[in-house]
């Protein structure tokens, strides 16, 4: 048989790519972190850490919640950039950091196109709109009505400027032609407490965020942002039922690294991943917050992004919307 140098050239190549693989120390052999670009409390925060603590157990080393919150999520998309891609890096993104932001902001310290790697999506979230109890409007109807008598009167609160939750209540204000003040706050947490406390009126946030707060009685719900109902709220009406059109919004959670990291750790987080969310109790945790299970390939994820930055540029650009 014929050896020629291609084949043999080939062979020295295949036999360095093999050592090189058998000397890589197995991945984790250390605690790898997340980092949630928001404030312990909010929706990112909490399904993030349903998933961390499942990570933690199949991976056998610590998988930390680390909160970054800032701009948007910015300040902690800038950090995830910046890090070693090894692996040990990882982040949660969601709608607002990866798809609502590149558009909303002029300017970014990172590159939303280049500077991460998307790992899988791990959850949906349908957004609730909860008010406060004391606001004298129990319907979307009689909100509504309420704003439009007194412009910019009413407020709203939001998890910081430029999130998803602030261009939902956007484009329910545009929806309905009313004036609604924004006050937003550096995390899902404090808004939450002003929100119970009365200090602001109403609040657009996942219905993981706040079905347990509406099912304590220290907020009232509305609607739900999404075509349909939500089991953890199944007697809150849809937008769309309560009158209002055009306004549908919603949230994902899902995971990324710092572009560079290495392709077989990728493969093995997603594989994990879906592991993880085709577990009962995860699913039941989840759902029980007003959250989808939802996996998908870092492909599936990566299209997902493209797909909803397309959809929000059309809106934000429409409406002259700006974070700056």
């Amino acid at each position: 048989m014929k050896f020629t140098r291609r084949a043999a050239a080939l062979a020295v190549a295949g036999l360095a790519a093999g050592t090189a693989f058998a000397q890589t120390p197995a991945w984790p052999a250390k605690p790898v972190t997340i980092v949630v670009p928001f404030a312990p409390g909010g929706g990112t925060d909490i399904g993030t850490r349903i998933v961390a603590q499942k990570l933690t157990q199949m991976w056998g080393q610590s998988v930390v919640v680390d909160n970054k919150g800032g701009a948007g999520g910015n300040v902690g998309l800038e950090i995830v950039s910046r890090a070693k891609p090894d692996g040990y890096t990882l982040m949660t993104g969601n709608v607002g950091t990866q798809s609502i932001n590149p558009t909303l902001y002029k300017k970014l310290s990172y590159n939303p196109d280049t500077s991460f790697t998307p790992i899988g999506l791990f959850a949906e979230l349908p957004f609730v709109l909860a008010a406060t109890p004391s606001l004298p409007a129990n319907t979307i109807k009689e909100l509504v009505a309420t704003a439009k008598a007194a412009p910019d009167k009413l407020t709203y609160a939001s998890s910081g400027a430029g999130g998803s939750p602030h261009l939902s209540a956007e484009t329910f204000k545009i929806a309905t032609g009313t004036k609604i003040l924004h006050v937003p706050y550096k995390g899902g947490g404090a808004a939450m407490t002003d929100l119970m406390s009365g200090n602001v009126h109403m609040m657009f946030a996942s219905v993981l965020e706040l079905s347990g707060h509406i099912k304590a009685g220290k907020l009232k719900a509305l609607a739900i942002t999404s075509k349909q109902r939500v089991p953890a709220l199944p007697d809150v009406p849809t937008l769309e039922e309560a009158g209002v059109s055009g306004a549908e919004s919603g949230s994902w959670l899902g995971l990324l690294a710092p572009a560079g990291t290495p392709q077989p750790i990728i493969d093995k987080i997603s594989k994990d991943l879906q592991v993880v969310l085709a577990m009962p109790d995860v699913k039941d945790q989840l759902m029980a917050q007003g959250a989808v299970a939802k996996g998908g390939t870092p492909a599936d994820f990566a299209n997902l992004i493209a797909a909803d930055r397309k959809k929000y540029a059309r809106i934000i650009t429409e409406n002259n919307l700006t974070a700056d």
